[in-house]
């Protein structure tokens, strides 16, 4: 059961993630409509690529493309491992140039 909400709140997220990201973008270099379909893929497979490592930390990580295909991942996990992973798993996807991690490792109280 927990599977089936989160894949579907994986899917709904991914469905929506583009109107957020035009409707908070503020970088110049996204002004041409096949730019921002171009970064929204590579976004959207990362993303899945996450999902595919069953990440529990997924929806707290924020991935953001530019023009050139530099990725920046933002965002809080549990260790310092599923922020490695991230990382590797984003290098890993086809089009991404270059990985940058603002990834914290969020500690419990």
């Amino acid at each position: 059961m927990t599977i089936k909400l989160a894949t579907a709140c994986f899917l709904l997220a991914a469905v929506l993630a583009p109107v957020a990201a035009q409707a908070e973008d503020q970088d110049a270099d996204r002004s041409h409509p096949i730019t921002f379909v171009k970064n929204s893929v590579i976004t959207t497979r990362i993303k899945a690529n996450l999902a595919d490592a069953k990440m529990s930390s997924l929806l707290h990580i924020r991935v953001d493309t530019d023009r050139k295909g530099a990725v920046v991942l933002k965002g809080k996990v549990k260790t310092q491992e599923e922020a490695d992973k991230a990382v590797e798993i984003a290098r890993g996807t086809e089009g991404v140039t270059s990985v940058e991690s603002h990834l914290k490792v969020r500690k419990d109280d």
